[in-house]
């Protein structure tokens, strides 16, 4: 375990969803914490213990400063792939060991099996840690509950309505909290170099089902109405396409099988996951106020 006053871990994705959750349980737990932000004024959202370096990791140079004197790093990676071999180098060169937030695409699930330049993109990270010779820990989250808010909330705080393909389809939604739960605890837990962690919720629940139980947490009905693929495609920002095509893909392919569950947020946890009636609980004035979630 790292003590106070051991090498820091560094933290990157500092402010985001999971890794400021991160930071917070690290802190908590007495862990030496440095946080890598894009900018210096990001500094003032994290707690007043927390080291903060500025860095980014599309200017692998820019990371040199806070690399120093590392023990282990949170890698989450937000970036091009354009520069990841040279991060990775650099983190080869300074630290001991990575804990790598990644993806399910080894998993033997067709929700999991279609393509997907992102989990390609992770994909070829672990190969790079790999070859540079660093001690890894791989974290693999499923599908996050809180893209419900992404996804819904809008329509929600709108006429009530979603409108959605695959409204049959399951997924096992993970709580954000649970997966920073499981990343503080390789960061400053013995026993998990080597460890490869596929993270899901506790239980199989189609789409529809979800936006039921929304609507549930805010005590008001909230209307599933199925949209066909090409409905949902023509309504997609040009942008967004990419991700709608891998996300129609992904839930066609699980029609009429329940989703992939694992048990091990329980097992390293030691408590079991939240489920999903429990994360939208806690986040129902979500789908109330208009809120804009960071990644």
């Amino acid at each position: 375990m790292t003590a106070a006053g051991g090498p820091p871990v560094l933290v990157t994705g500092a402010t985001g969803r999971v890794g400021r959750a991160v930071v917070d349980l690290l802190a908590d737990a007495g862990v030496p914490v440095r946080a890598l932000v894009h900018r210096s004024e990001s500094a003032a959202t994290l707690p007043a213990r927390v080291e903060v370096v500025t860095g980014d990791l599309t200017v692998p140079e820019s990371l040199d400063a806070g690399l120093h004197g590392i023990g282990t790093a949170f890698l989450l990676w937000t970036a091009p792939p354009q520069t990841a071999a040279a991060v990775v180098d650099r983190l080869a060169a300074q630290v001991q060991r990575v804990v790598f937030l990644s993806a399910p695409h080894r998993t033997p699930h067709p929700f999991f099996q279609q393509p997907n330049p992102m989990a390609a993109l992770y994909a070829e990270i672990e190969r790079l840690i790999t070859a540079a010779g660093l001690d890894s820990t791989i974290i693999r989250p499923g599908m996050f509950a809180s893209n419900a808010l992404l996804w819904w909330a809008a329509a929600i705080r709108g006429d009530r309505v979603v409108r959605w393909p695959y409204g049959g389809a399951e997924t096992a939604p993970v709580d954000d909290r649970d997966v920073a739960a499981v990343v503080a605890r390789t960061l400053y837990e013995d026993g998990h170099a080597g460890g490869d962690y596929v993270l899901t919720g506790p239980e199989s629940l189609s789409q529809a089902e979800q936006v039921s139980i929304i609507g549930d947490a805010l005590g008001r009905p909230i209307t599933f109405e199925e949209l066909s693929p090409e409905e949902f495609r023509r309504g997609a920002p040009d942008g967004a396409r990419p991700a709608m095509d891998m996300l129609l893909a992904a839930w066609h392919a699980t029609l009429g099988q329940p989703a992939y569950v694992t048990s091990t947020v329980s097992d390293l946890l030691g408590s079991p996951p939240r489920t999903f009636r429990e994360w939208a609980a806690d986040h129902a004035t979500a789908f109330i106020e208009d809120s804009h979630p960071t990644d």
